[in-house]
């Protein structure tokens, strides 16, 4: 699934980091997103949560077999942004998703300047499926990362959060990774195996990768303007 943030195309030089360390233990993302890091983790209990009801509604809707639409207008596009109450939740989720700019939440109408027939809907439904068989057995939860109840014996948390001092996804602007970084500490001294993906991460967590890539930054404004950032990963 196309969405702001996505470690899909990292997804292959972290992964196999932390899958060394699971040992069998539950695989817990608490900040599941589009479910590109979850959906290649095939084996054993898997939970994945999410603060967006609109979102775990849709990925839900998706392992459960929902076809979503090929085609949305702009027309309906606005309509449903500004009457959601009115549309069933994982459609919602699919067009505020699924149809904005860069998979961002109500990002604006996706639209390709260079090619106007391009059909963000088909596509968007077309990347949904393909991965609908990955998600089948993975316990979907709708909870803020500190609500989430985690199975009794140690697990493997891989959190993905907003990056601490950054742009922040719509309706979580005030996200305190501080909290955050307690948090992470607090499991660790619960015995699970914890590891966060940051820019920059406290002095007691222990960086384990680094790349650096370049982020396409689509949207309105910025017009395609790519830039470099350097991804990492920390085990705390």
């Amino acid at each position: 699934m196309k969405y702001m943030g996505s470690k899909r195309r990292i997804a292959k030089y972290i992964l196999p980091i932390m899958l060394r360390e699971r040992k069998g233990m539950p695989w817990v993302e608490p900040f599941v997103g589009g479910a590109n890091m979850i959906d290649k983790v095939l084996t054993g209990v898997r939970i994945g949560s999410d603060a967006h009801k609109y979102l775990i509604d849709l990925l839900i809707a998706i392992r459960d077999g929902w076809i979503p639409p090929e085609i949305v207008t702009e027309e309906e596009y606005k309509k449903i942004k500004t009457n959601p109450g009115l549309y069933e939740s994982r459609l919602v989720g699919f067009v505020g998703f699924g149809c904005s700019f860069g998979g961002k939440w109500w990002n604006g109408y996706a639209r390709d300047r260079m090619n106007s027939k391009t059909n963000f809907a088909r596509m968007a439904k077309n990347n949904l499926l393909k991965q609908a068989s990955s998600l089948k057995g993975i316990d979907f939860r709708n909870c803020s990362y500190d609500k989430l109840i985690l199975p009794p014996e140690p697990c493997l948390i891989y959190c993905d959060p907003p990056y601490s001092k950054t742009s922040k996804y719509k309706g979580i602007e005030t996200f305190d990774s501080n909290k955050f970084y307690q948090w992470c500490r607090d499991r660790k001294e619960e015995g699970h195996t914890v590891f966060v993906s940051e820019y920059n991460a406290p002095d007691d967590f222990e960086l384990v990768w680094q790349m650096e890539i370049t982020c396409a930054i689509n949207n309105q404004k910025t017009k395609n303007r790519n830039t470099k950032r350097t991804e990492k990963l920390y085990r705390v």
